[in-house]
């Protein structure tokens, strides 16, 4: 993990001194997929350094192990959980900063008594995040592994591609399923957000 970020730390420095037309792709690439799945009025440069992040660390995470003598870090359950347990801290910390905390508690359990279940899916859905990354990252490496002991020259070549390709789509299903989870946290009903333009009108108004 720690090699992996190093090497994704020389990349982005070297693509901003040299390249910054492929940096700026990037963030476009990575805020259209974020964009698709998130509310459509709110400003996603809050949430894009995060989800950012854990798009471009999940990316190179899931195919680290085509370098010799390197594993993949998502192949571990302890990376993969705590990324999920990220995401859902995410999830919680964007939801006040929107909501405050009595909102955020007012759309987490409406009724109230529904808290209990609610926080029970909360924790599911941050465990399937963490098993399902892990799994399928897993099972990919050590089938490359075994194919590769077995015929260790150009069989391998195709199941590599596989799991690269593997790699990038669990990053994919990933990082939707954060920016949707912290999309919900952060959205405002209508009848909320009327009332907090008029408040802001009413305020410049009182202002002026």
């Amino acid at each position: 993990t720690w090699v992996m970020m190093a090497i994704i730390i020389i990349i982005a420095f070297l693509i901003r001194k040299f390249k910054p037309a492929l940096g700026e792709m990037i963030v476009e690439m990575i805020y259209n997929i974020v964009s698709s799945v998130m509310p459509d009025d709110i400003n996603l440069a809050k949430y894009l350094p995060f989800l950012g992040t854990l798009a471009i660390f999940l990316v190179f995470g899931n195919i680290f192990s085509v370098v010799p003598r390197m594993v993949s870090p998502t192949a571990n359950l302890n990376t993969t959980a705590a990324l999920a347990i990220l995401v859902l801290l995410a999830v919680y910390f964007y939801g006040i900063r929107e909501k405050g905390v009595l909102g955020f508690l007012k759309d987490l359990a409406n009724p109230i008594f529904m808290l209990p279940m609610e926080i029970v899916g909360q924790v599911s859905r941050t465990l399937s995040l963490a098993v399902r990354l892990f799994g399928n990252i897993l099972s990919t490496d050590l089938i490359v592994a075994i194919v590769f002991s077995l015929i260790p020259f150009i069989a391998p070549l195709p199941l590599i591609a596989l799991g690269m390709l593997t790699g990038l789509l669990q990053a994919y299903i990933f990082i939707v399923l954060a920016a949707l989870y912290v999309g919900s946290a952060i959205e405002v009903e209508a009848m909320e957000k009327e009332r907090r333009i008029l408040k802001q009108e009413v305020s410049k108004t009182y202002i002026n």
